[in-house]
């Protein structure tokens, strides 16, 4: 366990506005690439649970048709659920469903959702119900029609469903003082808990490549809830560990009363693999409803080793699948401990080349003086299958020590397609992936930008729900077939 970093201090509170109408890495054989042996599985872990529904989300169709004809990849799919109801926004659509799959409303513009106009681009929408205060909330990132302006797009119902008005708050990410700014948060990465909202993103020039590091909102919930015309906020900046800069860490969502928000991010900071992660705490979070900082801090532990993945074939096409880095995916706080996964490269048991996988984590912090101070391991494994690539994984754990993890599988004997995994408690390692939906054909030979994330979250009577992307039917591919991606939505029992 490495010692602990210093308090990040380069905060400070400001108000939020109410809104108004208005994407590779090369693969390198010395990354540190994981060669999984062969080990016993457990009967509880190979058990692999059947689809509760099973259906195909928002579509690359669906974006065509409400964005004027224009069309967009990848979709980066957000995912939410509650009382009947599952919202899926997308690049650049959103579709609202009944749990078994008939779709209520849509398809609509993404951009309707957060009350801006068609001009400007958006991207990497995420989305979350907070069963606490029976609250819809969902991100994205925004640039205006001139490209000159940034935001971090906040769209909120207080509601048990998904199908009336929204309020929409922006945050100005522009930063006109940044290096090479102006400037925009790169994939918003939500997290919740019982004070805040969370959101996490890399800032980039909008004109140029300069990288200036991972930033943090931390946003009063209640405010948000209230509908409030202006809520409070605070904004970290240049994070770093261990005084290197690196991709944003992942906040947890939850669903339950936490000590702190925790959260999750890798380290590999030159792309040749690395075997740690970091934790990350925000306390003192009652303090933002009275406009002080809460507290951010971070630790670095041992893990088990990643890499970026290599690009990943597939079925009747020479061009392979960009799944681009191995960044921290999704995170989940349940059950005392924290959850995250990302993608990496992997060697399967039996297998003689390097493939596509996920590497996961379930780590138990611990906080002393407001701070955390130390992390263990509780359980880590590998999801990978011989032969084939696992791109872009998401998983939903429950307080049991139960998980479901999502991806897409392909290779050069298999159509990109819909799968997932399960973990049960008490077992060490995820069952064999299970294919949900297979696709229909390979990805457009005019494309290769896959992801750039899946999405998963907690469902009604101890269920996991699962999206991500795949190849589906024409009838959902865009008129001409020169995007051909779609998603698929997934339930699975996890107990």
């Amino acid at each position: 366990m490495v010692p602990r970093t210093a308090r990040h201090a380069t905060g400070a509170t400001r108000m939020l506005q109410r809104g108004s109408r208005l994407s590779g890495h090369t693969f390198s054989p010395t990354e540190r690439v994981p060669r999984l042996r062969a080990v016993a599985v457990s009967q509880a872990a190979a058990t692999t649970a059947s689809t509760l529904s099973n259906f195909n989300g928002t579509s690359s169709r669906d974006s065509q048709f409400t964005n004027y004809g224009l069309e967009f990849e990848p979709p980066d799919q957000g995912l939410c659920e509650a009382n009947g109801f599952v919202l899926e926004p997308v690049n650049s659509a959103y579709r609202i469903f009944r749990t078994n799959g008939r779709s209520i409303r849509g398809p609509f513009n993404i951009n309707d959702l957060y009350n801006v106009g068609g001009k400007e681009f958006t991207s990497d929408p995420r989305c979350w119900y907070d069963p606490a205060t029976t609250t819809w909330f969902s991100t994205i990132l925004f640039l205006n029609d001139t490209s000159t302006r940034g935001a971090l797009l906040i769209a909120v119902r207080h509601a048990k469903d998904p199908l009336g008005l929204w309020n929409e708050y922006s945050i100005d990410t522009t930063s006109p003082g940044g290096r090479a700014c102006p400037c925009f948060g790169d994939q918003p990465r939500i997290g919740i808990d019982q004070q805040n909202l969370y959101v996490t993103a890399d800032e980039f020039s909008i004109q140029k490549p300069p990288f200036n590091g991972p930033e943090l909102w931390v946003i009063d919930k209640a405010g948000l809830v209230a509908g409030n015309p202006t809520v409070r906020f605070a904004h970290f900046g240049n994070l770093t560990v261990q005084g290197q800069l690196t991709l944003a860490p992942q906040p947890a969502l939850s669903t339950v009363p936490t000590p702190a928000e925790f959260m999750l991010g890798q380290l590999d900071f030159t792309n040749q693999g690395d075997n740690r992660i970091s934790v990350w705490a925000i306390t003192h979070r009652a303090a933002m409803a009275s406009g002080r900082l809460p507290t951010l801090s971070s630790i670095v532990i041992n893990s088990e080793a990643y890499a970026s993945p290599p690009p990943v074939p597939q079925k009747g096409a020479p061009s392979k699948l960009n799944q681009g880095d191995d960044r921290m995916q999704q995170t989940a706080f349940t059950g005392g401990t924290v959850w995250g996964e990302l993608g990496t490269a992997l060697m399967p048991a039996g297998d003689n080349a390097v493939r596509a996988g996920a590497a996961w984590f379930q780590v138990k912090p611990r906080l002393a003086g407001g701070m955390v101070v130390g992390a263990r391991m509780v359980r880590q494994g590998y999801v990978a299958a011989r032969g084939r690539y696992l791109i872009y994984p998401a998983v939903q754990p429950d307080a049991a020590g139960n998980a479901a993890v999502v991806f897409t599988e392909s290779s050069s004997s298999m159509f990109p397609s819909a799968a997932y995994a399960t973990l049960k408690a008490g077992a060490s390692n995820f069952g064999p992936p299970v294919v949900a939906a297979r696709g229909f054909g390979p990805y457009s030979r005019n494309s290769g930008r896959w992801g750039d994330y899946s999405f998963a979250v907690p469902g009604t009577g101890d269920s996991a729900w699962l999206a991500t992307e795949y190849i589906p039917p024409k009838s959902s591919q865009t008129t001409d077939g020169a995007q051909n991606w779609g998603t698929r939505v997934i339930q699975v029992p996890l107990g």
